[in-house]
């Protein structure tokens, strides 16, 4: 269990980190030994998610097979440009995720709230297709951000939003959201 756990913290270490081993990498030619570390971090956030299923655990496990390759390609063709399309994979995939299950009979955020929640109400299913939706113009903005910053190929600016920016974006919709339900939880009671 613990080692489960360290595995755990050690990928999502890789996942917050990534932006800052990147922009160290590239800026200090000397630090490109942060490179295999960072993969070593991919693999073992794939070993923590070993026998989990459901779609989100499948886009992790894909999530970290793409850092890891990206990370190996960059040190065998020594293109270290390659380091910065991370995000946008990640972003592809979490839009493509959530976009997919809006098509579906229960969107993913429908899937964690009823995890969560039990039964849902009617306006419940209707409140998570909402959030689901918000989340894909989410992940298409940041996405299109991120694309931008890889394509500007100024490091400065891709740490910052990958970095930060985007970050900090992630954490004010998942707050607003989440005080968003409170409010709609309340009145539906």
């Amino acid at each position: 269990m613990l080692a489960k756990r360290a595995l755990s913290v050690a990928g999502g270490l890789a996942i917050i980190g990534w932006p800052f081993a990147v922009w160290l990498a590239l800026s200090y030619p000397e630090l490109h030994m942060l490179l295999p570390a960072l993969a070593l971090c991919f693999v073992l956030r794939l070993c923590a998610l070993r026998g989990k299923t459901g779609a989100l655990s499948h886009a992790f496990k894909g999530l970290a097979v793409a850092g890891a390759l990206l990370t190996v390609a960059s040190l065998w063709l020594r293109e270290l440009q390659l380091l910065l399309w991370y995000p946008v994979v990640v972003n592809m995939v979490m839009l493509a995720l959530f976009g997919g299950s809006l098509w579906s009979r229960q969107s993913v955020i429908e899937r964690l709230a009823r995890w969560r929640e039990g039964d849902l109400s009617p306006a419940g299913v209707r409140y998570t297709r909402r959030v689901t939706q918000v989340w894909c113009l989410f992940f298409l903005f940041n996405g299109g951000v991120a694309l931008f910053t890889c394509l500007a190929g100024n490091i400065h600016w891709w740490t910052l939003w990958n970095g930060m920016i985007g970050y900090l974006l992630m954490g004010a919709l998942f707050t607003g959201e989440w005080l968003i339900r409170q409010r709609v939880k309340r009145r539906d009671e």
